[in-house]
Parts: C-alpha cells; structure tokens; sequence
C-alpha cells in the first residue's frame, strides 16, 4: 500500500474516532477522552464549574439564575448549584427588574419585537411583536415602535408584572434603533476590558433619556412619560443628557487649539442650572469634532480643565466631587465612588464623604470597575474585589478570566468557554 494511501487511511479512521467519541456512540479511550475535556480550575476557590456550550456573548445574573447569552441562544443555571434549567434560541438577552421581581428580555436580530422570560423557568411571561428597541433597567423595560416611516412611541413597562407604566409619542426617529439596549447620548461608562461592561447589572431607569434623531436629541421626562425638549446641536456641539439635565457641550477650533465649553439646562423651560468655560469633557477628537459621548458614570462627569487636570462632576448641579493634580488619573466610577491611580498607588475615593476611604499599593497597571456590590481592580492575572466603602478585601484570586458579573454575594468568571462562580469572603 502505496504511504499516501495509508496516511489517508489513517486520517479517515482518526475522523472517524473522534466523531464517535464526542457525540457518545463509541469510545475507545474513555480515560483519554475525559483528560481532553477535563478544564483547569478557572480560579481558587469558586464553588462551582461549569463548562458551557461555546464562548459567551455576555453572563448576567437575573434573581437565582445565571443567564448566559450565546449568538444565537440564550440558557440558564442555578446561581446555586449550576444545574442548567433552560435554554431558548435568541440573538440577544439582557436583564431587568431586581430580586425576586427579575426577568430576562430577549429577542432576534433585525426582527421586530421582544420577548419577557422567567428567569427560573424561561417561560414567556410577555410577547411583543413591533418594538425595534428595547431598554432594560432595575425599575423598568422602555421600548420603542416606528411605524408609517417617522410615527415613533415610546413605551414603559413594569418588569415583573407587565403592566404599562406610560407611553409617548416621541415623532420621528432619522434612523432606527435596533435590538437590546442600544447606545443613547449619556455618559460613557468609563471601566476595564478585563471586567464586562454590563458587570454591575441594570442600572434605575434616569429621570430623563434622550433619544438621538441626527443632530437632535429628544428628551423623555420618565416621571411624567413626557417629550419634554427637542434639543439641537450646532456644528461644532454635541448634545448629551446626564443627571437630569441637557448638557450641550462646544468645542471650537480657533488659534490652534480647541476652546471648550459646556451648558446645563433644565427641560422643559430650559433653565441654565449651570456652565463651565473651559471644561473639556473628551467628546471631541483632536480636529475638535464632537464625535462621543462624554466620559464618566450614570450621573458624574470626568472632566479635564485648561491646566491638563482631571475633575470629576455631578452632571445635575456642575459640582466639582473631586479635583486631582497632573498626575491622577480616575479609572472608573459611579454616581457614589471613584477609583484614582496615581503612580502605582489606587485609592477609592467617597462622593459622600469627599475624601479616599482605600488606598492599595502596588498596581502601576491595573484597571478597574465601579459597581454597587463592589470594586473590581485586575492586574497581572489577579483579580481583587472591594467593599467600595472602605477597601475590605471581599475576593483575591490568581486568575486570566474575565470578570462577567459583580453579584452581591459573589462574582461570576468566564475563561474560554468555563464559568465559575466566586463567592466573597
């Protein structure tokens, strides 16, 4: 027998061998076979491991279930014991509601409507078949519908029971906005690749949003379920809604430079509530062209003055909660703490108490995320969590995962295609 006629020979019963094995038919090297799928401990100390499906699109926790979104399907697994309980095809999946009262929205890609599921079960608890868009937050599910080309509604809904909470018609939309939670003119959350960007859960639904119609802005009281302003930005502006306020952000290009400028109003009679010349709020690009949403947190701002040194800002009132020298740098926060590096020192700093509540030592490199359970700091493959209030140490683990999800009893890691579940201290 000719050696090419015996390699493919050889090729084909190797073929043949492995696909016996992994679809269960047949398995002639069962102990073999086990080592291969055998994964190493994604971190010490987690309770649980669970090898999954593919790699994740994103890991939410929604009241006991651990929900984990594919590209094309959604499943879910005790938060206790990581026995899966669901799964449903899905382009997408995002959390709303809290506790007890928490569901899970889901939908397909370019088709219309969305779907509410029981996080425990993955029953339908809701159907709808015309909105294009849809937000969740811990308090509420606002979707939107278009209709006839420009005829646009805006609608709010209790999570958990289903019921309307208001409904607006907001006109028309100059383009479409498509699937979960899309991008809206607010802050832009700062954080860390190492920590996903939904890893705090759904945030409570702000007293105004802003919907983004081309270089205007259509701003929804959610109180009241109100249009309350339609606001337009100038060719050198931007226009971003943060704290409860219209902010309209300028950055001019004259004698070499860019002079920056911000202006807070309040809708509907649009009120100055507060303005900074000077105050640059990074949504522009070096040609000044405001082409981003400024940086910051839910309802605080970062900022850089004229002198290079960066503040942070409640975008309601314009007050400065914190103002650093060159050196600083914050790194992430919320509208209740910070985290700053300063050479290789992290302190935590406290809005409440206007002053650092941690400090550690050591961590040149790292990055880090703000959320309402804890601080998450990651450097050097080690992942650190941080009662935000004084810097109690509540996880350190050696570890190269990602960091899905920050629960209130612990965090939940993906490396590859492994998850495990890391309770605090």
């Amino acid at each position: 027998m000719a050696s090419g006629t015996v390699k493919g020979v050889t090729l084909v019963a190797a073929v043949t061998v492995t696909v016996l094995a992994t679809t269960g038919v047949w398995n002639p090297f069962p102990k073999l076979w086990e080592w291969v799928n055998t994964s190493s401990p994604v971190a010490p100390g987690t309770t649980w491991q669970q090898r999954l499906g593919g790699s994740p699109q994103s890991v939410s926790v929604a009241g006991e279930s651990v929900i984990v979104e594919y590209r094309t399907s959604v499943e879910a697994y005790n938060l206790s014991t990581a026995v899966r309980m669901w799964q449903t095809d899905a382009d997408w999946a995002a959390p709303a509601g809290q506790g007890a009262d928490a569901v899970v929205v889901t939908g397909r890609l370019l088709t219309k409507g969305y779907q509410v599921l029981d996080p425990r079960t993955g029953t339908v608890r809701r159907a709808d078949t015309e909105a294009t868009a849809v937000w969740t937050y811990r308090n509420g599910i606002v979707d939107l519908r278009c209709s006839g080309g420009g005829n646009c509604r805006l609608t709010a809904w209790d999570p958990r029971a289903g019921t309307q909470l208001w409904s607006v018609a907001t006109g028309g939309i100059g383009f479409v906005l498509h699937a979960a939670n899309p991008d809206l003119p607010d802050a832009r959350r700062l954080g860390t690749d190492d920590v996903d960007d939904d890893a705090a859960g759904p945030a409570v639904m702000p007293g105004l949003l802003g919907l983004p119609d081309g270089d205007r802005v259509r701003v929804i009281d959610t109180a009241t379920g109100r249009l309350v302003q339609t606001a337009k930005a100038g060719a050198d502006q931007r226009i971003a809604v943060v704290g409860g306020r219209v902010l309209t952000v300028s950055g001019t290009a004259r004698d070499g430079t860019c002079y920056y400028g911000v202006v807070a109003t309040a809708p509907p009679g649009n009120r100055v509530v507060w303005k900074r010349d000077g105050l640059n709020l990074r949504t522009a690009a070096s040609d000044c062209q405001q082409d981003r949403d400024p940086a910051g947190g839910y309802d605080v701002l970062l900022g850089v003055d004229p002198y290079g040194r960066q503040e942070l800002i409640n975008g309601a009132d314009g007050r400065i909660l914190w103002y650093g020298d060159k050196a600083a740098e914050v790194l992430a926060v919320d509208d209740r703490y910070a985290v700053v590096r300063d050479g290789d020192t992290l302190r935590g700093w406290s809005f409440g108490k206007g002053k650092a509540v941690w400090r550690q030592d050591g961590r040149a490199k790292a990055g880090a995320a703000v959320t309402p359970h804890a601080v998450i700091v990651v450097s050097s493959g080690r992942v650190t969590a941080l009662n935000p209030a004084n810097g109690a140490i509540r996880a350190d683990v050696r570890t190269d995962a990602k960091v899905f999800t920050v629960g209130a009893q612990g965090l939940i890691l993906v490396s590859g295609r492994d998850m495990a579940y890391l309770p605090y201290r």
